[in-house]
């Protein structure tokens, strides 16, 4: 573990409360390409229909200049988010609630708040938990409200290229989808969600910089993949929905996704490698 410089818990905390507001629209040229990604239909997109779940994660996404990135390709420290000096940052999990469905044409106004900044330790090393809520309105109506949790870590060093199977293998599950990734899926997730994070596309910095194995599968992908899942099996989208991430998918990975039985309107869902333990968790509940 690198020298980590003292935390101010208390100065980071100052962030709490701190609010953001930023407008989008959900563009036909949009739901057409993130629809091709996940090979759904996309030449039939109109206006006025249901855009895909979790197209939001594609919309009113930071935009700073070259100039104004860190070396891992994430917009620098600081600004709406507490300039926290840990340089590793990760999408650890979110939980949703959604009210309505966002429609193709929508102008979209998203409100993010910080709710929370903690501090704990980790096996890793000292983790910093920053919690942020959104809620997405449309004409003043709120059709999604979202919990977003983000971890901060230490700079990797080589020895977390070594990973021991410490983990259980995933359990059997009822539904069983394999998933192909390749890396043009990879790139055009971090295309259209303007995520310059290099873990997803550069693999020389993946490997030599953060340590891993090969370039890593984006969580919030993973988290559309088992929400798509959840409703083709269902039959319809749930009304809320929650995802962890638990461990690492990388491109090379064989991957699949995973699914328990429905039980009372709720359904466990999960991504993992062959033979590996659970990478993300998630589940979809309907009302």
């Amino acid at each position: 573990m690198t020298d980590t410089p003292a935390l101010d818990i208390q100065h980071f905390r100052s962030w709490i409360g701190r609010e953001e507001e930023q407008s989008d629209l959900v563009a036909v040229d949009l739901v057409r390409k993130f629809n091709a990604m996940l090979e759904l239909p996309a030449d039939t997109v109109r206006d006025g229909q249901a855009a895909p779940l979790l197209i939001h994660y594609c919309l009113a996404q930071p935009a700073a200049p070259m100039g104004g990135l860190g070396e891992d390709g994430h917009p620098a420290r600081g600004g709406f988010l507490p300039p926290l000096p840990l340089p590793r940052r990760m999408w650890a999990g979110s939980s949703l609630v959604f009210h309505d469905s966002l429609r193709v044409g929508d102008r979209m106004r998203r409100v993010s708040r910080i709710a929370d900044v903690a501090i704990k330790e980790g096996r890793s090393g000292i983790l910093c938990f920053v919690t942020v809520e959104h809620r997405i309105d449309v004409d003043g109506k709120v059709v999604i409200e979202e919990t977003q949790n983000i971890v901060y870590r230490d700079a990797a060093t080589p020895k977390d290229a070594v990973k021991p199977v410490t983990a259980e293998p995933a359990p059997a599950s009822a539904h069983q989808k394999p998933i192909e990734v390749s890396t043009p899926l990879l790139f055009r997730y971090s295309a259209l969600t303007f995520n310059g994070h290099r873990i997803h596309y550069d693999r020389n910095y993946a490997t030599t910089v953060e340590y891993y194995p090969g370039l890593v599968f984006h969580g919030p992908l993973q988290a559309t993949l088992l929400l798509n899942y959840a409703t083709e099996l269902k039959g319809s989208a749930p009304d809320r929905f929650t995802f962890r991430g638990l461990s690492p998918l990388f491109d090379d990975d064989r991957i699949s996704l995973h699914a328990a039985q429905e039980e009372d309107g709720r359904m466990k869902l999960w991504t993992a490698r062959e033979n590996g333990p659970v990478a993300m968790s998630a589940e979809a509940v309907w009302s």
